[in-house]
């Protein structure tokens, strides 16, 4: 990645969380799987409903109806609605008959999926937060539109340039599970790491750790001071991941996060793995953890570190956005590549995860399928693209779009981050390829069990081992392998 790239989620990443990210409560998260499959099987609606094509022109490269309605639904997430907002005033702008119904939730799944059911979905739909349809159950249900014709119209600003051209390293890719098929396209690009005040750093007259020695001594510089050095979202600790999945890539190698996203057997065992989760927990049993954190949510956490009372923070670059209210204005935010271990760590320091957030995508069934990726189109034009970025303090999937944009200390150090990066960016993909496994199994039962100081490393590892075995064996999952 050069210095063009950069950074940029959301959760669903799911996430925001590109995935994942982060919003309402967990327990919303269960997906009832079964009655959503057989439902989704037998949805309603049909090819006769759809909005005729329209004609397709230089300016109208998808052949969109310039009278048909187009229905738009984003998710309400620590990017705001504005920015989609905007976009939409340009579709309105370029299609003066049509009209546009715009909303926005945090209840992705609770809204949309009876419309899945019932063949009624939108024609553009913003599938982030914690109640994120589970992508890897659409695509494999075929409740999704290739995006293709998107990726192969002439972008927005230069009909010389296809869209796919105009897009960061990776945004292609993270779209396809399995063949050439692109089904999801990610709006955002989100730097994940570790997040914190370089003014607190300073304050305490160190630099950022490079290996765990060297972070276990800032931590215990940091608790001489009244300040812990990590707190988390205690209430949903799949954000750990946001740090110490890159630290795993970085100890032991690109393929053993490649064998985790494979369900392999075993995986989970590694010799690397082993040794991150027994340095995080040892966070935990110094008392180097902010107390009370595994009652906190990502708000809380966030709140905490912004005032102070703890130095770092597993999270993705919303974080600027989405805390903009209670970081002080000389906190200096900046973010860092995982602590590595050693000096015989695989993948040099700066080894970062940073990928692709906010999925949004077409649904196979939408009355105005070519409205929602002309929709898609605008969005990652360099005006709405500037216009994200100014707005939200993040990158989009457009492979430019800052010149000229004064950037954040966060997105400035998001930046940064990527250009010392350079090839060193690791992309887990179980976070979204298998998104209850990642988040309720791995996350809450594994991880969240193991920073409370509730059960050892070794029983963590035995446990997520148990989860990944499961889900490989389950044959009502779609299984995805790296290519």
């Amino acid at each position: 990645m050069g210095s063009t790239s950069a950074e940029n989620n959301g959760d669903a990443g799911v996430g925001r969380r590109d995935l994942i990210k982060r919003s309402a409560a967990l327990g919303l998260i269960s997906v009832p799987t079964m009655s959503f499959l057989s439902a989704c099987a037998s949805s309603g609606g049909g090819d006769e409903d759809k909005a005729e094509a329209g004609k397709k022109t230089a300016k109208n490269p998808l052949a969109v109806n310039d009278s048909a309605q187009m229905e738009f639904v984003l998710f309400d997430g620590g990017f705001g609605k504005e920015y989609a907002q905007d976009a939409v005033k340009v579709y309105e702008k370029n299609f003066p008959k049509a009209k546009v119904k715009f909303s926005a939730t945090q209840k992705i799944q609770s809204t949309l999926q009876p419309r899945f059911n019932q063949g009624t979905p939108p024609d553009l739909i913003d599938n982030s937060g914690a109640e994120q349809m589970d992508m890897g159950v659409l695509v494999g249900k075929d409740q999704l539109a290739d995006l293709t014709p998107l990726l192969d119209a002439p972008s927005y600003d230069d009909p010389s340039k296809k869209v796919r051209d105009t897009l960061r390293p990776g945004i292609v890719e993270m779209g396809q599970f399995d063949g050439d098929k692109v089904w999801i396209l990610y709006y955002a690009y989100t730097v994940y790491g570790v997040w914190y005040s370089q003014k607190a750093l300073d304050s305490l007259d160190e630099q950022y750790p490079e290996t765990w020695d060297q972070m276990l001594a800032v931590c215990a510089k940091a608790k001489k001071k009244g300040m812990a050095g990590w707190t988390y979202a205690g209430k949903y600790p799949y954000y750990i991941p946001f740090s110490l999945y890159p630290m795993i890539g970085k100890v032991g190698g690109r393929e053993v996060l490649d064998a985790i996203d494979n369900l392999e057997p075993n995986a989970w065992k590694h010799p690397a793995v082993k040794a991150c989760f027994e340095a995080y927990y040892e966070l935990q049993q110094k008392g180097y953890v902010l107390k009370g954190t595994p009652g906190l949510d990502h708000i809380q956490s966030q709140t905490a570190w912004a005032k102070g009372k703890a130095l770092f923070i597993p999270n993705g670059s919303w974080v600027e956005n989405e805390s903009a209210n209670v970081i002080p204005a000389d906190f200096d935010l900046a973010v860092s590549a995982p602590t590595g271990l050693d000096g015989s760590d695989k993948l040099p320091f700066g080894t970062i995860w940073a990928s692709g957030g906010e999925p949004f995508v077409v649904p196979a069934k939408a009355k105005n399928g070519p409205g929602g990726m002309e929709q898609l189109r605008i969005m990652l034009g360099e005006a709405s693209s500037k216009n994200f970025t100014s707005k939200v303090k993040s990158l989009t999937a457009y492979n430019g779009g800052t010149d000229g944009i004064t950037l954040t200390p966060g997105l400035k150090s998001g930046v940064a981050a990527l250009d010392k990066a350079g090839d060193n960016v690791v992309n887990p993909r179980i976070q979204d390829w298998y998104v209850q496994l990642q988040k309720e199994k791995i996350g809450v039962s594994g991880l969240g069990e193991m920073m409370a100081g509730r059960i050892t490393p070794a029983e963590a590892i035995k446990r997520i081992q148990g989860f990944a075995d499961e889900a490989a064996k389950d044959s009502s999952i779609k299984h995805y392998k790296h290519q």
